[in-house]
């Protein structure tokens, strides 16, 4: 099986354009967002870029597709308004992954504050099943994942165990899968440097979420210390973790259907193709 190995790119000029790029920095999977992460209204998916994302796909062997949402959805806000815009919000993301045909739509649970953390769970699943209701997903291979976060208080998924909570609720009703991310379980406490750590961490993962479920591997070093619950996104190797957690991840057999997607920082031209070579040069040969 080919390893997946890829990066978040950009969409200027069109989302197909996307395809192309990660080819040229030798990448053959990647995320994009499919509109403005900052902005509630998200103009229609131009048919043609969905046609031409699939043709280029298939022709460049460039998969999964793994679209991330906008970072205005909470899904799992007290406040009504808000909570009826992000399901809306969500379920445009829903339809817009189904329309370039992504594998994948990531999706950070949200915030609980003002709730219990049951509460703010509950009101997740339900808000997810509503966003996804009656959209023809079936049969398309398209799943939502949900990301584990920084641990940062009343934030929904700090932990694997959050993560599988809501995972089993939603399974029943709609297609979902996880999304780990390194630097955010760096920085909630999880030991991914240490080999022992590693491991442990690992176990942990197999006990909650299950390996199977784990679809994507955001590649992330930090900024910030293990522990720290700061999200802050670093180079691949050049933060408090290291090469050796994404040589143990690219090269953990469990994780062999999994893609790795980095999300890291561009602070000048040739960093994304940089942090995937980087990636590249940690798989060890059969």
């Amino acid at each position: 099986m080919t390893k997946r190995i890829g990066v978040h790119l950009g969409t200027a000029g069109g989302a197909s354009n996307a395809v192309e790029r990660a080819r040229e920095i030798g990448a053959n999977t990647f995320q994009i967002f499919s509109s403005s992460p900052r902005m509630w209204r998200a103009p229609k998916v131009d048919p043609s870029q969905a046609r031409r994302m699939r043709e280029l796909r298939a022709k460049l062997d460039v998969g999964p597709l793994v679209i991330h949402t906008s970072y205005l959805v909470n899904v799992c806000s007290q406040n009504t308004e808000v909570r009826e815009k992000s399901v809306g919000a969500f379920r445009g993301e829903i339809e817009r992954a189904l329309t370039f045909g992504a594998e994948y739509l990531v999706l950070h649970p949200g915030s609980w504050k003002g709730l219990t953390r049951d509460e703010g769970l509950k009101l997740a699943a339900e808000s997810i099943e509503r966003s996804i209701d009656g959209l023809p997903w079936q049969g398309t291979g398209f799943h939502i994942l949900i990301e584990n976060t920084a641990g940062a208080e009343f934030s929904l998924g700090g932990s694997f165990e959050q993560v599988a909570e809501l995972v089993a609720r939603l399974r029943a009703h709609a297609p979902v899968g996880v999304c780990l991310d390194t630097c955010h379980s760096h920085v909630a406490g999880y030991d991914l440097v240490s080999a022992q750590g590693y491991e442990e961490t690992m176990r942990q993962v197999g006990a909650t979420v299950g390996f199977d479920a784990v679809r994507v591997w955001h590649c992330n070093d930090a900024k910030a210390e293990r522990g720290s619950k700061l999200d802050r996104h670093e180079h691949i190797g050049q933060g408090t973790m290291g090469n050796e957690p994404f040589r143990r991840l690219l090269n953990d057999t469990r994780f062999a259907h999994s893609a790795f997607i980095a999300e890291t920082p561009v602070d000048e031209p040739g960093d994304e193709e940089r942090n995937v070579r980087i990636l590249k040069s940690l798989v060890q040969s059969a």
